[in-house]
């Protein structure tokens, strides 16, 4: 008999970070705090996931306010037209014991782009409540450029002021929807 599982990300015991080169000398790291996602599986396989993350850009926080505004305008990620990231999985194949990669398809302003993360599966466990839970751990990069966030300006020896690679690290923790 097949069923179906229906899963929510947990955003109070889940993060989405991010970290890019400065000047090429440093790394500036930050955080989404507001985004929500499903998962479904088939007889809580997780191999059958299936998953979908919406990232409100809004929520972009690397601890300094005038960089964060700069880094939402029309220069680079442009929230006002565009006010959310969507990731939507295409297959998690797994590799060897608790390690997968998932496929998706990763949406940043007007790109849409295939993107591989390489997946951790934490496991699964009952909280306080009863609540089953499932964890992963994801880690990928993309190129900025891909996603036209095509800003270029250099130093004064030539070194691009934000690097092109951003690497992308999300702990995700998802609760089972009740039957």
């Amino acid at each position: 008999m097949q069923f179906t599982s229906n899963w929510n990300i947990d955003p109070d015991h889940s993060s989405i970070e991010f970290k890019v080169r400065h000047l090429l000398i440093s790394n500036i790291t930050g955080n989404f705090t507001i985004f929500n996602g499903k998962m479904r599986t088939e007889n809580d396989d997780f191999e059958t996931a299936q998953m979908a993350v919406s990232i409100d850009v809004y929520s972009f926080n690397t601890n300094n306010i005038e960089r964060d505004e700069h880094l939402k305008s029309a220069e680079f990620l442009d929230a006002d037209r565009f006010p959310e990231i969507t990731i939507i999985s295409k297959k998690l194949k797994k590799i060897k014991g608790d390690n997968y990669q998932l496929f998706t398809e990763m949406t940043v302003k007007d790109v849409t782009r295939e993107v591989i993360f390489d997946v951790i599966f934490g496991g699964q466990a009952k909280d306080g409540f009863g609540r089953v839970k499932a964890g992963f751990e994801l880690s990928g990069v993309i190129n900025r450029k891909d996603f036209n966030i095509l800003h270029d300006e250099k130093n004064e020896v030539g070194n691009l002021v934000v690097g092109e690679e951003i690497k992308i690290h999300a702990n995700i923790e998802f609760d089972k929807e009740e039957d």
